[in-house]
């Protein structure tokens, strides 16, 4: 496809802007393009900045069922769909370098009980790992046609501002990797969003959010869709 080095530096500066505003992000600094783009190689096509840090960290949810929610909080975000899916791990056995089945699967599974489809989300929280494998989760969570990734980023749709903001918290770019830590910390922010706690990456009154973890390098792969209740009754 026709994404270039100055795509995947592009969503490395999307995620520090969206991390300069966290105040819990490992790397809470904004990048210009062409910090992005003039970076060391750590392993070319991909310079430091389209690789995340390995961080500390930690993370909580507390999950209840609607029945007893109640006595614990008044202020809850409903798990709408789950899916879970995998592939396998050595790159050789795998149908195609430029996706990831298992999100495929995953993603359509957390869709459908749901009862959404893409085009309903209000904004995502993508395992960003490289810059390369955000534009990847594009693609296999239905966000644009296979190729598009890079365009969908380059007309702006993945901004703060845009039609579907990608990685609010920073993302594993900015906001950091604290491996066993970071889907739940996907969670807290989907959280944070619907309960008005996050700050200047705040946005307006979303319904649906989107958490999208991986682990084995797209071995496994887990989808959660979120509601917020509040929003669209």
């Amino acid at each position: 496809y026709d994404a270039t080095v100055e795509d995947l530096s592009r969503v490395a500066v999307k995620n520090h802007g969206n991390g300069a505003d966290n105040p819990k992000a490992h790397l809470d600094f904004e990048c210009s393009l062409d910090d992005a783009v003039n970076a060391p190689d750590v392993a070319n096509p991909l310079n430091l900045y389209h690789c995340c840090p390995t961080s500390d960290g930690a993370a909580v949810a507390l999950l209840a069922s609607e029945d007893v929610v109640g006595e614990y909080t008044d202020e809850r975000i409903r798990v709408a769909g789950v899916g879970a899916a995998s592939d396998h791990v050595g790159l050789a056995e795998r149908d195609s370098y430029v996706g990831l089945s298992a999100t495929e699967t995953a993603a359509e599974t957390a869709y459908e009980d749901a009862a959404i489809e893409p085009d309903d989300l209000d904004f995502a929280e993508l395992h960003d790992c490289f810059a390369i494998a955000e534009l990847l989760a594009y693609e296999d969570l239905g966000f644009c046609d296979r190729g598009d990734a890079a365009q969908l980023l380059r007309d702006g749709v993945t901004d703060p501002d845009g039609d579907l903001p990608v990685n609010t918290s920073g993302g594993l770019k900015s906001k950091g990797h604290p491996i066993g830590a970071t889907g739940t910390g996907q969670v807290v922010e989907i959280f944070d969003q619907f309960t008005g706690r996050a700050g200047d990456r705040q946005l307006a009154g979303p319904r649906y959010g989107l958490t999208h973890n991986v682990g084995g390098s797209g071995g496994a792969t887990a989808v959660h869709v979120f509601e917020n209740e509040e929003v669209g009754r």
